[in-house]
């Protein structure tokens, strides 16, 4: 990868989105930080930068519904995916002690994904939910009296000391992110592919959706629902499947969906991301 390659992410530093770019594309790329996800988006689109990396989905809060949402409007592919291990960590501001903590920050998701850890150790306390965990641990770099809930990344960066480690309640916790860019990618054997679907809003859209996955043999990695933001209570699939749109059996599979939806949008076909 060149160091001319700047690859954009939901900042600020020392959030697991910067930890996901490194593991991606290494050191050796440029780095900018975005404060929200639209805005990364933009980016990419407007080639203000090469790649974009935003989360998609956790494994214990669910999607991330302002990524589908963009993914509904967008015309960029994804052409990757990491999954990255959150482990949360209770820091303090070096001088600090945890007796003396009032006050628990983070990301409203981080909070929630450490809610009965807070409640059997530091019950009784105000929790304030930030934009980012890293805007968490600016907070208690200031002051301290709080607390930011954050993992290691944060504490180098914002010089913290780890009071607790790896707090969160369940402990496989993960968070897939993808990586956005208008190219796109071949096939490498191991691959995933992303659609949205658009289906008749009549009894048995959904069966009719699944039956050529099964019929073909496709396995499906993921598939929910999501507000199609065109009528009210209309809705589209978000499907994952293993395979690339390049494969002869999945060209059979788009044949027969163009038989029973509406439309089918290709976000993408990209390698499959390893287990960390």
């Amino acid at each position: 990868m060149s160091s001319t390659t700047t690859v954009g992410y939901l900042g600020p530093k020392g959030t697991y989105s910067q930890l996901a770019v490194l593991k991606h594309f290494g050191e050796d790329v440029a780095l900018k930080d975005y404060s929200s996800i639209d805005e990364v988006f933009f980016a990419v689109e407007k080639k203000h930068i090469d790649y974009g990396v935003v989360p998609v989905e956790n494994s214990t809060e669910g999607a991330i519904n302002n990524t589908q949402d963009c993914l509904l409007d967008s015309s960029l592919r994804v052409v990757g995916e990491e999954i990255i291990p959150v482990d949360h960590n209770f820091l303090i501001n070096t001088g600090a002690e945890a007796s003396n903590i009032r006050t628990i920050a983070s990301h409203k998701q981080s909070l929630a994904q450490c809610r009965n850890w807070i409640k059997n150790n530091f019950p009784g306390l105000s929790q304030i939910e930030c934009s980012s965990n890293a805007e968490a641990a600016t907070l208690a770099q200031q002051d301290s009296t709080v607390a930011a809930i954050a993992g290691d990344m944060a504490a180098r960066i914002y010089s913290l000391k780890v009071a607790h480690t790896r707090i969160q309640d369940q402990p496989h916790n993960r968070t897939r992110f993808l990586v956005l860019s208008l190219a796109e990618t071949n096939s490498t054997a191991q691959d995933k592919t992303s659609l949205i679907i658009y289906a008749d809003n009549k009894p048995g859209a959904l069966f009719r959706v699944l039956e050529p996955f099964d019929n073909l043999r496709i396995s499906l990695t993921k598939i929910e629902t999501r507000p199609s933001k065109k009528e009210a209570w209309e809705y589209v699939f978000f499907i994952d499947f293993e395979g690339h749109v390049k494969d002869e059996r999945v060209k059979e599979l788009f044949e027969r969906l163009d038989l029973c939806t509406v439309e089918v949008k290709v976000l993408g076909s990209y390698p499959l991301a390893k287990l960390a």
